[in-house]
């Protein structure tokens, strides 16, 4: 396991995240303790919650796996403030998420998506506030376009507050477009990345095909959302070129979708989401049995 610098914050993170949206919402109590105690044994340290995910069951739960362990000052926590960005709004959102997280502070506190309503000075108070009050140590962004965070940034230097030390973008085979902007961006100016979905939400893993029922119970049946993003011409011909590369290396589809995402320069860390400890291991073993530069480029699919 690799560990890299949050931005430009003193936080240490480890290249693989564990993103916790499934606990709650697709496993229970005592999955979610499976999967998190193994995820952390294989050196895990990030672990990345949101108040939006099975309305604070997520929260709930790592919160009291990390009473339960002791593990406090051992790993990065991370989770975010959703809805509406109004000051009040996002300093409750914490106060909140700290009682549910069962601490006193969050390490990483983003913003779970932009807010076209809420003055984005007024959002970036709240934050400020936050961390005046020692609740917060960081903050960063979730699904924020390029100019977005760029308009985050250029308001921290000009009032001398908080800045994004992060972006929490999907990042996969599939969905690519933080490639031209935000990517360039938050190399020049030190910004973390923290990419999730590797697997298209599942999509990448082959359980979806054209013409077939969503199996019950699924992502892609939880949350139909998902469907219109990885279900078209694009996505179905990023699944058939990784069927194909598949067949010709020998190597699972899973696998390959998952070492593509991992062996991508300029990434801080990539989430994974799990509902059972082996689906932890997965990351491990696509990062060890790496990507060759010739694989990696007959998975491009334009």
């Amino acid at each position: 396991m690799q560990y890299h610098r949050l931005g430009k914050s003193d936080l240490q993170v480890s290249s693989i995240g564990m993103g916790c949206v499934t606990f709650g919402r697709e496993i229970d109590r005592k999955t979610s303790f499976e999967v998190m105690n193994h995820a952390f044994e294989r050196g895990i340290t990030l672990f990345d919650t949101a108040e939006a995910y099975a309305a604070g069951a997520s929260e709930t739960a790592l919160g009291e796996w990390i009473r339960e362990r002791a593990i406090r000052n051992r790993i990065v926590l991370a989770t975010k403030v959703a809805g509406t960005l109004t000051k009040q709004r996002v300093i409750t959102s914490a106060e909140e998420s700290l009682k549910r997280l069962r601490t006193d502070c969050i390490d990483l506190f983003q913003l779970h998506s932009w807010d076209a309503d809420s003055p984005l000075e007024e959002t970036l108070e709240g934050l400020n506030e936050l961390i005046k009050q020692g609740k917060v140590r960081y903050v960063g962004c979730s699904n924020f376009m390029a100019w977005q965070l760029a308009k985050a940034l250029l308001l921290a230097k000009q009032h001398g507050i908080v800045r994004m030390q992060s972006v929490q973008p999907p990042y996969n085979l599939v969905q690519r477009e933080i490639e031209p902007d935000m990517l360039p961006l938050c190399a020049d100016q030190g910004v973390g990345v923290i990419s999730y979905s590797p697997l298209s939400a599942g999509f990448l893993t082959g359980k979806y095909r054209p013409g077939q029922d969503i199996p019950k119970g699924t992502r892609f049946d939880i949350i139909p959302g998902h469907q219109p993003i990885y279900f078209t011409n694009h996505g179905y011909a990023v699944l058939g070129q990784l069927d194909k590369v598949a067949e010709q290396s020998g190597r699972s589809i899973i696998q390959l979708a998952l070492a593509w995402v991992l062996s991508r320069p300029n990434i801080t860390s990539v989430l994974i989401g799990a509902r059972n400890p082996a689906q932890v291991d997965q990351a491990f073993e696509a990062t060890e049995a790496g990507l060759e530069h010739e694989l990696a480029q007959q998975l491009d699919v334009s």
